[in-house]
């Protein structure tokens, strides 16, 4: 039998383990959620949502235990207070918006027809959630699959098992049924097993582009239904006529906040070339503030990243960067806690698209800055990507955002903000990325399916 093991990025210690379910186990569980789902879609709309909100209020009562918790197995600090405000509002929206996204299309209630089509659960759905987010990612899918009518099985990633155990005993507690709600520990073959058998209705998958990519194979011939978000290499472009202040404060939040392991994190900025020096000037001074240590501590501002192995990674794409010709603008001696999973913020100048750093997903807190002439040279690099979650575009012209929004290759086009989820509109990327869309409306048209009635009265 193998296990689940969380090893503590604040000192390699392990903090959790749990045994993982034997395919026979796995199976079975499946086999309940499969059986439970007639009752449960069976149940008028209205409880359901008052179920899955009662959990959510559960889990809220939790977060006193569950923000140390977070702490100890991804590293995030304390002071931030945890996910329970993203967590509600994005239930809380899916909720408010269920009736009018689930209602039935009606075409045509006549003397001779009637004509409409329904939206019906998948079945069971397997949720594959991240440990960056990971309370907030989620419930992205499990809220909305479970007011839609369908079973959930929420497998969480390793470095943060106890944060499906906190959901299920929260939503067991407000009284959604155990075999409805299930928190499962599975190992990647398993889960790939159960997904090539035909197990689920619909897969939703947060994680890298390697797991995506085994997501598809597993699945391949199944016609199962798939939603991939796999990550990103989101840019920020500063216009010429953009708050440097506000685009510099945001950005750079962006790109460090969670020791920059954030899906639609910035991870490139390109800035109009008269505001270069300047916005540099004030990025520096922002991340030279930061305090890097133990994210128990109140006074920490950036905490470990989730393993020593991805802070490594971003240390090699530093240096690689840095011997191609970069400029590192932040002193170690400012960090000298760095080391293992603890990793010093950085940014870089003198950077271009033929660096690691530029290209590939650093998901850590480093960014690299480059000044442009233009918006078509801004358009040209932000385009220059495998990714495409979100873009950040800093402009006091909100026709000149939509215009260049237009031309980006993304899921997601931010004006004078960026790193935010709005639960209305759709989550969503294209290219490496992934596909599909979570939350909105077009959520709940991903976790359901279609049924069409074309009914002659006579």
């Amino acid at each position: 039998m193998s296990t689940i093991t969380c090893i503590s990025p604040i000192d390699g210690s392990v903090y959790a383990e749990r045994p993982a379910l034997t395919a026979e186990a796995a199976k079975a569980a499946v086999d309940r959620a499969t059986a439970a789902g007639a009752a449960w879609a069976a149940r008028p709309l209205k409880e359901r949502i008052d179920l899955v909100m009662a959990g959510v209020t559960k889990v809220g009562e939790m977060n006193e235990e569950i923000v140390p918790e977070i702490a100890h197995q991804m590293g995030r600090p304390i002071r931030y207070g945890g996910e329970f405000g993203g967590f509600n509002e994005r239930a809380s929206y899916m909720a408010e918006i269920a009736e009018e996204a689930l209602a039935d299309i009606e075409l045509e209630d006549s003397g001779a027809f009637r004509r409409l089509i329904k939206r019906v659960p998948h079945g069971v759905v397997l949720v594959i959630a991240p440990w960056n987010y990971p309370f907030m990612t989620a419930i992205n899918t499990v809220a909305p699959a479970l007011i839609a009518g369908n079973t959930v099985m929420l497998k969480h990633a390793s470095q943060t098992p106890l944060v499906g155990e906190r959901m299920a005993q929260a939503f067991h507690a407000a009284g959604v049924p155990e075999d409805v709600f299930q928190n499962v520990f599975l190992d990647h073959q398993t889960t790939s097993d159960l997904i090539a058998a035909k197990s689920f209705g619909f897969v939703n998958f947060t994680g890298s582009v390697g797991g995506g990519k085994a997501i598809e194979t597993a699945a391949a011939g199944t016609f199962t239904g798939i939603g991939l978000e796999l990550g990103g290499k989101d840019p920020g472009y500063v216009c010429d006529d953009a708050d440097i202040d506000a685009a510099v404060d945001t950005l750079i939040d962006g790109a460090m906040f969670n020791a920059g392991q954030c899906c639609c994190g910035i991870e490139r900025i390109y800035v109009a070339e008269q505001h270069f020096d300047s916005f540099v000037e004030k990025a520096v001074a922002i991340v030279k503030g930061y305090k890097l240590g133990n994210p128990l501590d109140p006074e920490t501002t950036l905490g470990p990243m989730a393993q020593a192995r991805f802070a490594d990674e971003v240390r090699a794409q530093t240096a690689e960067a840095i011997a191609a010709g970069a400029k590192a603008h932040i002193d170690p001696a400012d960090f000298p806690q760095d080391g293992g999973a603890y990793l010093m913020p950085q940014i870089l100048t003198g950077v271009t698209h033929d660096m690691r750093v530029m290209r590939e997903e650093s998901f850590g807190p480093v960014v690299g800055i480059m000044p442009v002439k233009d918006d078509a040279e801004a358009i040209a690099l932000m385009n220059d990507s495998n990714f495409g979650l979100t873009a950040s575009v800093w402009t006091a012209d909100t026709a000149r955002a939509m215009a260049i929004g237009d031309q980006i290759e993304t899921g997601t086009v931010f004006q004078n903000r960026a790193d935010y989820l709005d639960p209305g509109l759709c989550w969503t990327g294209c290219k490496d990325t992934g596909r599909g869309g979570g939350l909105s409306i077009i959520g709940y048209h991903n976790l359901t399916r279609p049924k069409s009635y074309h009914l002659k009265k006579a």
